[in-house]
């Protein structure tokens, strides 16, 4: 694996194979940054910048193929860029992976309807709660009835191939599930494999070690939505948690160099300074040893 300086993470097997890549195409918390409504000095910052809401693109060279994981808001021009790392690909990935029914991770699966690109019969895998709630709620039913996309049904803990080179597995994780579970995605590719849980209400709450997984895998890009309490002083935390980055730095201080260097922190909220990289938290991140997700 290599890994490109925009943040593309390639996955290589000289052989069959072929080529397998991954694509980090949005770092930010399901609103977005600007945000709706914000005044803030970090707000003024993103509207002059270019971001986009978590989301993870997977590419098979050797079957020609795209995969997305996330439908998040900015789905159309994640699709796009998607399409734009290989000309062979066409503009709609050949199926949606979503962890969870929070809006930045499902509602751009909107633009696959008859109003926009009328997809037909996009596989989306999703867990069993996620499948019922796009099944029994408007709009997201539509797509269903007008076989715009078809629910595939994925079980935690249970691997499932994508292509001959990418194998997933879904990992339940705790987090506010008002509307359906919340999953991350361990990502196997010929070579190397990823973690991805963009959200997760604390560490110590899940049942598994994640230090063990960081070990386990190649690159982890995990849930970094604030900095630390005094960005949420404006909101209870209790109503929206999520790891402090502070508190997974301390978490994972003693894991060897090479270890820490797998972590790249992702899904930043629109106040949390992790997403200018020239402020004093960012360049603490990485004096520690950890990586900050850049969209490519």
């Amino acid at each position: 694996m290599r890994v490109l300086a925009v943040m593309a993470f390639c996955f290589f097997l000289p052989t069959l194979w072929g080529q397998v890549e991954l694509h980090v195409l949005g770092t930010v918390q399901d609103a977005g940054a600007p945000q709706l409504g914000c005044k803030k000095a970090c707000c003024v910052w993103a509207a002059q910048e270019d971001l986009s809401v978590v989301s993870l693109g997977l590419v098979d060279r050797f079957e020609e193929r795209s995969f997305l994981i996330e439908a998040s808001p900015d789905l159309p021009a994640q699709m796009s860029a998607l399409s734009n790392k290989a000309d062979f690909i066409g503009e709609v990935p050949d199926a949606i992976l979503l962890t969870h029914a929070h809006i930045g991770h499902y509602t751009g699966l909107m633009y696959l309807g008859r109003e926009s690109v009328n997809s037909s019969k996009i596989p989306v895998h999703a867990m069993p709660q996620m499948m019922e709630y796009l099944s029994r709620n408007g709009p997201w039913n539509q797509l269903v009835i007008l076989q715009n996309i078809v629910l595939n049904r994925m079980t935690h803990y249970e691997g499932f191939s994508l292509s001959s080179a990418i194998k997933v597995m879904p990992l339940s994780v705790p987090h506010r599930d008002e509307y359906s579970e919340t999953v991350g995605f361990w990502i196997q590719g010929p070579v190397k494999s990823a973690l991805f849980i963009p959200d997760i209400d604390k560490w110590e709450l899940w049942e598994q070690d994640i230090r063990a997984w960081v070990q386990k895998v190649d690159y982890a890009f995990l849930d970094a939505t604030f900095y630390d309490a005094a960005e949420v002083n404006y909101r209870p935390i209790e109503e929206i948690p999520h790891p402090f980055i502070i508190e997974s730095m301390s978490l994972f201080e003693n894991l060897p160099f090479a270890e820490k260097q797998k972590i790249h922190f992702i899904h930043m909220n629109h106040t949390n300074p992790a997403l200018n990289p020239d402020s004093p938290q960012s360049r603490e991140i990485l004096r520690r040893g950890f990586h900050i997700a850049r969209r490519e």
